[in-house]
Order: C-alpha cells, then structure tokens, then sequence
C-alpha cells in the first residue's frame, strides 16, 4: 500500500463516515477543525485499524491532532511505500 492509498482511505472514510468537507482537509487540518470530537476519533482509530488491517494502541493516538500527523502514523503502521 501506497502513501497516496493510506491518504485516500482515510480521506475518504472522513468525508463518508463523519460528513467532513472535503476542502478542509488538508496535512496541518486539525481534526477540531474538521468538527471530529474525541468521540469521533475513536471510531475512525477503529474503521481504519479493520479497513487497514493494523492495531493502533491508544497511547500512539496521543499528540495525534491533524491529518497530517494521523497520514504519517498510519504510513508507520502500514509500513508504506512512497
């Protein structure tokens, strides 16, 4: 899986699932922004650890706050290729 794959299913479960607007995601977009509360992230931290077939334990959520930070987690996770 690619970088850009990881980008597109997490754009995409964003704008499906919670309703975000598409303009506004951006890498520095925090995810208060995006009008996601703590709540929220959870459940996305759950859709992507099924759709990606990763564990993404709490504690690596910590400091997580913009789309940017969460594209590079899961990059880490995924083991991505540029």
């Amino acid at each position: 899986m690619t970088s850009q794959d990881i980008q597109d299913v997490l754009r995409n479960m964003l704008v499906e699932e919670f309703k975000v607007d598409p303009a506004v995601i951006e890498p520095d977009a925090t995810f208060k922004q995006m009008k996601l509360d703590s709540l929220d992230l959870v459940s996305l931290a759950m859709s992507l650890e099924d759709r990606l077939n990763v564990e993404i334990p709490d504690k690596e959520l910590m400091g997580i706050e913009t789309y940017g930070q969460a594209v590079e987690l899961l990059q880490h996770k995924v083991g991505a290729m540029a």
